[in-house]
């Protein structure tokens, strides 16, 4: 997955593992089993705009675009609170956020209760990433149209590909699993 490539070059899971005093064998794993639910809930997200790509660009843009991958790359405690409004906006509630991290802990082996701590964390890392090669850095927003082809071929390529339609199965398992609980 070109994102996971992507984040481990930044200094992603360096950062992961310093905020959350984890080794970085651990903050790899965590990230890994994370990542898929939360790229899928950013291609849901863009499914579900009427802008397409150009909205969750734009809707990025406007919670911290590039900024969002900065502030957790940045030696300072990293602001959760912008990865829980991330987390908000493509994944819509906390069960869903619950869910997934349930799901990752099941498939990793990792604490449940860490990756609730990691998954606004990774939210941050693949959302500024987006952010940033998208050109929504700092707030701007794209339009719609004329960017939506572009930033499709972005999406699937930080999704790996082909396997753009497999991290929004991961999600809808999630979500299935979630809605068959209730």
């Amino acid at each position: 997955m070109e994102m996971l490539n992507a984040i481990n070059q930044e200094g992603g899971v360096e950062a992961v593992s310093r905020e959350l005093g984890v080794d970085q064998q651990t903050a790899q794993t965590g990230i890994s089993a994370l990542l898929p639910a939360v790229l899928g809930g950013m291609q849901n997200k863009a499914e579900a705009s009427p802008q397409g790509l150009g909205g969750l660009a734009s809707i990025l843009g406007g919670l911290g675009g590039g900024g969002l991958l900065s502030n957790v790359l940045a030696p300072q405690p990293t602001d959760v609170n912008q990865g829980n409004q991330v987390l908000g906006e493509i994944f819509g509630d906390k069960d869903t956020s619950r869910a997934v991290a349930a799901d990752a802990a099941q498939k990793s082996g990792l604490s449940p209760d860490l990756l609730k701590k990691m998954l606004p964390i990774v939210a941050m890392l693949a959302a500024g990433y987006f952010a940033k090669r998208a050109g929504a850095g700092g707030g701007s927003a794209i339009g719609g149209g004329a960017a939506g082809g572009g930033l499709g071929g972005l999406l699937g390529s930080l999704l790996g590909g082909g396997t753009a339609a497999g991290g929004g199965n991961v999600l809808g398992s999630i979500l299935g699993s979630l809605a068959g609980r209730r």
